[in-house]
């Protein structure tokens, strides 16, 4: 487990880590996310012992990383997978990590397997492809059999065969009980692989929760509704406290109501229902929407607001 509190990091008047406290379990992947400058890179610094902390402290599982009695056993980590020597080969660079960890070397060439490096593994890392060196790091981040891991941007630079294998790899990891971290820019990927989300802007917490509670607050979060007495159902839902707009099919689009209480009011006055479903925004939608008050960097674009329309307007599109 990694428990930061009150977790602050200041560079001169720039405050990058404000004051913040969470917690990241073991057995689940969490995904760590936030904009450019949000201060994601500093917080997995300070986790590692990279940065000092102006104030505030954050273990691995009770202990300060640096106390940890072997580190690379305890914590595994990918910040920066070009962080590698380039005259050394892909074997040498995890030897030499085996031998400064007191890891057997049995595990140098089991990692190299489990990457899918094992046929350039005595090839200078010099010539390496990003997705190459991605792979490097992350036998890099597994070769001591850590209980924890952090992953920055580990998808960086893979194919679809290489981004599907460390999602099923991340997931594995954390179904044996270990402690997932994952930072990531990369919406569609986190939807698909993390359980839980730590979301931070300009340094502090915005939101701690599961994906699914995450994506159902999304303003384009809906109950699709179909009957055949859509205008007896419309009143009695806004009576009860339901926002709706109607589709272009005529079907209602109800906000703000879960779909069981839609579905009791309908019962109760004998409305048929032909579709009730729930609709969750998108992960991209929902983080748009969330962190638009905490984005650095700014290029000239559509506002958030027209962005999570034109999500909300693609996702009625699919269901047509």
């Amino acid at each position: 487990m990694i428990n930061a509190q009150e977790l602050t990091k200041s560079y001169g008047k720039t405050v990058a880590v404000d004051r913040l406290s969470f917690e990241v379990r073991p057995g689940v992947v969490t995904g760590f996310l936030g904009p450019n400058g949000a201060g994601k890179s500093t917080t997995m610094r300070m986790i590692l012992g990279l940065d000092n902390p102006n104030a505030g402290s954050v273990t691995v599982n009770g202990r300060s990383y640096r106390d940890l009695p072997a580190p690379m056993s305890d914590v595994g980590a990918l910040l920066d997978a070009k962080a590698i020597h380039g005259g050394r080969t892909a074997y040498q660079h995890l030897r030499w990590l085996a031998q400064a960890g007191q890891i057997p070397r049995r595990r140098v060439e089991e990692m190299l397997d489990t990457v899918g490096l094992t046929d350039v593994a005595r090839k200078r890392v010099g010539g390496f492809s990003l997705g190459m060196f991605q792979r490097l790091g992350i036998a890099a981040a597994l070769l001591g059999d850590p209980e924890t891991l952090l992953f920055d941007e580990p998808i960086n630079g893979l194919d679809p065969e290489g981004i599907l294998w460390i999602r099923t790899l991340l997931k594995r990891l954390a179904s044996e009980g270990r402690t997932v971290l994952v930072s990531s820019h990369i919406m569609s990927e986190m939807e698909e692989t993390a359980d839980h989300l730590l979301v931070i802007g300009r340094g502090r917490l915005i939101a701690d929760m599961g994906i699914t509670e995450l994506t159902q607050r999304g303003s384009s979060s809906h109950v699709k509704v179909v009957s055949p007495q859509a205008t007896e159902l419309m009143p009695l839902l806004t009576r009860a406290g339901a926002s709706i707009t109607t589709a272009t099919d005529g079907a209602l689009l109800v906000v703000e109501m879960e779909a069981a209480r839609i579905g009791d009011i309908a019962a109760e006055n004998g409305i048929r229902l032909h579709e009730l479903s729930p609709r969750r925004a998108s992960l991209e939608a929902a983080f748009m929407e969330l962190t638009q008050g905490s984005v650095e960097y700014q290029a000239d674009r559509p506002d958030v607001a027209s962005a999570i329309e034109t999500a909300h307007a693609l996702a009625e599109e699919e269901e047509r």
